[in-house]
């Protein structure tokens, strides 16, 4: 086993041409969303949970996104409860949330 049981990574980039982009679906609000729920449940730490923050991981056409490793699971989400479904099933409990998961063809 690794340091951390997972990592997720928040997409929090903004483009500044007008192209789609995470930020413009308040991605820094799901991220630390995301970094006070898994703190608050005691799930950070070594063997637990890392919240990181990511540039641009060129998948904008499925804005906003978040991933978990090692699990190489990718998600797309609309708000808190959709970040907070992905805490519980996810990485609380291992299970896939089907219907978050951003198709595989999406890219930027």
């Amino acid at each position: 086993m690794g340091y951390y049981k997972h990592h997720i990574f928040f997409c929090l980039n903004e483009r500044k041409n007008g192209e789609a982009s995470c930020a413009q679906h308040d991605a820094q609000g799901a991220f630390e969303h995301c970094k006070s729920r898994i703190k608050a449940e005691r799930l950070a730490g070594p063997g637990g949970v890392r919240v990181n923050k990511a540039g641009c991981l060129d998948r904008c056409a499925g804005g906003p996104v978040a991933v978990v490793y090692p699990d190489e699971t990718w998600y797309t989400y609309v708000d808190r409860q959709d970040i907070d479904e992905i805490i519980e099933r996810h990485l609380q409990h291992g299970e896939v949330v089907e219907r978050l998961l951003l198709p595989p063809n999406v890219g930027r």
